[in-house]
């Protein structure tokens, strides 16, 4: 069931053709987004342009064809080998495009066509770009806790209007940003601490300094009690992931990223139904 109050919300509620139409070209806008920063990624790691050169093989150096760079059915119709040289392609790159397909359209129904879900899925690019990064690099660049910060910075004032309407707008964009930059600041600074006294109790390194940056960036767009849910979930992806990599070190940035997005999607709900035993 459509969540979502923005435009249109009534309309696809009432006309499953419309809604269906609508998640099509989502989904097929996301999977053109996950091939594309899978691309971006693998090219900032080589210190490569993205804005230069075609796509091209990673092991044979063959220029790619249109039909080649098909999201999701390229893959599938080469059974996961480069058309020239045969050598094994990724699963990464699939498993992207059906990640961002499937998020494209799940922020739909949580957020409707709204300002909120153009907020939505730039951040979820951003979040998957440094996620891809880190996992090869264990470093998550500035440049993309900047972008999520003038992505949140742009979109304020425009969820504020639509919140608010034209005669509440100055009050709920002033409680909108006092509540974000607040909650981003002491997750952060709670962060920080934690890490500086595990480091110095077990003399190694916990988080990075781009994990501490990204939580306060969790703390901007969540806000109250959701942004501690991140923190929780965020601890326990990352356990995962380490029990199942069976490493005594991973990168952080992908769990914290899928922390932000779960409570992007369902944190109030699952803070309620938490707050309700009390």
């Amino acid at each position: 069931m459509l969540q979502g109050h923005g435009l249109l919300a009534e309309e696809m509620s009432a006309s499953p053709l419309l809604l269906g139409y609508i998640l099509i070209i989502l989904f097929l806008l996301g999977t053109v987004m996950g091939s594309f920063l899978c691309c971006f990624a693998g090219r900032f790691i080589a210190h490569e342009s993205v804005l230069k050169g075609r796509s091209h093989c990673d092991f044979c150096g063959h220029v790619l064809g249109a039909g080649d760079l098909v999201p999701i059915i390229s893959y599938l119709a080469l059974k996961g080998r480069c058309r020239y040289c045969g050598h094994r392609i990724s699963p990464r790159c699939l498993a992207t495009e059906l990640l961002m397909g499937m998020l494209f359209d799940v922020g739909l129904l949580r957020y409707g066509l709204s300002f909120g879900l153009l907020r939505y899925l730039v951040l979820v690019c951003i979040l998957l770009a440094l996620s891809l990064i880190d996992i090869d690099s264990y470093l998550i660049p500035d440049r993309f806790h900047i972008a999520a910060i003038v992505n949140w910075a742009v979109c304020l004032p425009l969820i504020a209007l639509e919140k608010g309407g034209k005669t509440g707008f100055y009050e709920a964009l002033r409680s909108e940003a006092a509540a974000s930059l607040l909650t981003g600041a002491v997750t952060a600074a709670i962060m920080l601490l934690v890490s500086l006294l595990f480091d110095r109790i077990t003399g190694k390194e916990s988080m990075g300094g781009g994990d501490i940056k990204l939580y306060f960036v969790s703390g901007l767009y969540l806000a109250g009690w959701s942004a501690y849910l991140c923190v929780v979930l965020s601890c326990v992806i990352g356990l995962i992931t380490a029990g199942l990599m069976k490493k005594k070190k991973i990168p952080f940035g992908p769990s914290i990223a899928a922390a932000l997005v779960l409570c992007l999607l369902s944190g109030n709900s699952i803070v309620n139904w938490y707050l309700g035993f009390f």
